[in-house]
């Protein structure tokens, strides 16, 4: 059986009927070919599944599909315009705030929430608010200068 739902995803309205049992991660990944958000963990500790739920970073492996009914979706994919980055993709290109790129999408995605809701974050806020993304090759600096960068602009 499955469920009929609407939902705006990167800006685009949409209407996709979805099983009971999915996640957003996997609809994303399976039924849209996003694959930005990555299945890390499967439970919530990595982030590397991270995106905005009407604005305000999740776990999409925690998020059932169904429950994204009536919600805006963004997703890394939705950042950029055309060919244009998004001032923190930009941002990590340019300070190097990546190595494997595993991580980056889900750490792009909890910093673009954290400065929609508060634009000139200390470095102590940003690191709270990137705590739940792991990263195990650049050791956070690179990602937080990056972050803080866009930030004093």
């Amino acid at each position: 059986m499955k469920y009929k739902i609407s939902f705006t995803l990167n800006n685009e309205k949409i209407q996709h009927e979805v099983e009971p049992h999915k996640t957003l991660l996997k609809m994303l990944r399976e039924d849209f070919d996003l694959t930005g958000a990555k299945e890390g963990c499967g439970q919530g500790e990595c982030g590397a599944c991270t995106i905005l739920l009407d604005g305000k970073p999740v776990n999409s492996c925690l998020v059932l599909a169904v429950d994204a009914d009536g919600r805006d979706i963004l997703t890394i994919e939705g950042l950029s315009n055309g060919t244009e980055l998004d001032n923190l993709q930009a941002s990590f290109i340019t300070h190097g705030a990546l190595q494997c790129g595993y991580c980056t999408p889900g750490m792009v995605m909890a910093a673009k929430g954290l400065l929609a809701e508060n634009p000139h974050p200390t470095e102590e806020e940003v690191k709270e608010a990137i705590s739940g993304n792991l990263c195990r090759c650049t050791g956070y600096k690179k990602i937080i200068e990056a972050i803080m960068d866009v930030a004093e602009r």
